[in-house]
């Protein structure tokens, strides 16, 4: 009997944590940027998770720890489904958008198809297509 009293009070105090920790989270209202994982050099290296920003028209990844990378000029050149290989590092729902920047550099970027519009938005497609071109078909 002691120990059902306890394990009750244990779940009490738990989900009376849990609901604080949830209203101070809806209370300080949505984090700016859009959530995703990234690779650099693209197909090479170890996934990352970040926040990709879009500040004075030039779109910059902050990292969960290290510094902020700017990439100008970004253009993005594909949209597609992530491989079983890489569905297990980043969520296999996600999107990976491969994007190209001055300086011959190149980036893939994992958001959620929810979030592909919203990236187009930030790093447009080459080509100079419009944002919604090309992407109707995955969210």
């Amino acid at each position: 009997m002691i120990e059902i009293v306890g394990v009750v009070l244990g779940a009490v105090g738990a989900g009376w944590l849990l609901r604080r920790k949830h209203r101070a989270r809806t209370a300080a209202g949505p984090v700016p940027g859009i959530p995703c994982m990234v690779r650099m050099p693209a197909g090479e290296g170890r996934w990352r998770a970040g926040r990709v920003y879009a500040e004075e028209a030039v779109a910059r990844w902050v990292p969960a720890r290290g510094e902020a990378v700017v990439l100008p000029g970004g253009r993005a050149t594909g949209v597609r489904v992530p491989s079983v290989k890489e569905g297990i590092s980043i969520n296999p729902g996600s999107r990976i958008v491969t994007c190209a920047y001055e300086g011959g550099g190149s980036i893939e970027i994992a958001v959620m198809p929810l979030d592909v519009r919203e990236l187009l938005a930030v790093v447009p497609e080459a080509g100079g297509r419009d944002a919604d071109h090309g992407v109707e078909g995955l969210a």
